[in-house]
């Protein structure tokens, strides 16, 4: 009765320690890539600034940072008390001149009677025709230059030069602002990741090449898997000694413009073990794997791949485990 109930644990014991269905996996080097931790930054494709078109007192601002714009929306108005005191003086000047040009037409019309009556010689038709004509473009030119100033006051009005969200203000209600300077920055089109990486590694960068984006947040949860980006512009010309690319990633839309990630590009490939993930042991912070024969090893993990983690050591090529 001893002997049956012994072999009875010691079965029991190599069920708990080798699962019915236990999965096995061979240990062996393989090509992995290589990839970098570099922090990208969030940036809008274009970047839009909206000018004054006129120098003057600001008004009014309509919109605010994070705020929607559209092609042709007033943002600011700006006020300049001269061209309304220009207007007014252009007004008396036109009035004067007005009173010219009648009075030159009345004495060319008379005139013209009279020549016609062969009451006067043509010199005096000729000088009475040549007075209104005179004074008919001289107002006539001063209704243009009203016009123009006239135009000036209209362009106070501060428009968006295209659809995207305010990022920037640049000045205040009652600043002072000269001509073509800006007053807001918009982001538009759609965001991307900016990435600066150094020049040792500018040879593995190229268009088109896949890169791993990690989770949002400075403490992401371990189990959200990381969001595949693609290099859509390598920059020819380096900054500071590093090559700075465009990434394209989906689901940009709700990050801040300036805000930072973690993108991990590939910059070669070397030899390493990568075990499935679901071979892996959680316990007391350490990361175990379970051999074939039961021996539970510690090993140290490096870098997640698609198809598993890479294992820096614990572990040689050949050693047979079995899933937990």
């Amino acid at each position: 009765m001893r002997v049956g109930s012994g072999l009875g644990v010691l079965i029991g014991f190599a069920v708990s320690v080798f699962p019915a269905h236990a999965e096995e996996f061979t240990v062996y080097k393989r090509l992995m890539e290589d990839r970098k931790a570099v922090t990208a930054t969030v940036e809008s494709a274009d970047t839009l600034l909206a000018r004054a078109r006129i120098g003057g007192t600001v008004g009014s601002l309509e919109t605010d940072e994070g705020d929607r714009v559209t092609a042709g929306q007033q943002l600011a108005l700006i006020g300049d008390r001269k061209l309304a005191l220009q207007i007014e003086g252009q007004d008396a000047r036109m009035q004067s001149l007005k009173a010219t040009r009648d009075n030159a037409e009345v004495e060319f019309r008379r005139a013209e009677q009279l020549f016609a009556a062969g009451t006067i010689p043509k010199v005096r038709f000729d000088t009475a025709k040549t007075a209104f004509e005179v004074a008919d473009r001289t107002w006539a030119a001063q209704r243009k230059e009203r016009d123009v100033v006239a135009q000036q006051s209209t362009e106070g009005a501060v428009l968006a030069p295209g659809d995207g969200r305010v990022i920037k203000v640049h000045v205040n209600t009652g600043s002072v602002v000269l001509p073509g300077e800006p007053i807001f920055t918009i982001a538009s089109g759609a965001y991307l990741l900016r990435l600066r990486l150094p020049e040792r590694h500018a040879q593995f960068l190229q268009s088109g090449q896949p890169v791993q984006v990690s989770p949002r947040g400075e403490h992401p949860a371990p189990d959200e898997p990381m969001r595949e980006g693609r290099v859509a512009l390598v920059y020819p010309r380096m900054d500071q000694g590093r090559v700075v690319a465009d990434v394209t990633v989906e689901g940009l839309g709700d990050y801040f413009v300036g805000e930072r990630t973690t993108v991990y590009v590939a910059t070669g490939s070397r030899e390493a073990f990568v075990v499935p993930a679901n071979f892996l042991l959680q316990r007391f912070g350490l990361s175990y794997v379970r051999l074939k024969d039961g021996t539970e090893v510690v090993v140290q993990t490096g870098q997640a791949v698609t198809d598993g983690i890479e294992i820096l050591s614990g572990l040689k090529d050949g050693d047979v485990l079995v899933s937990p």
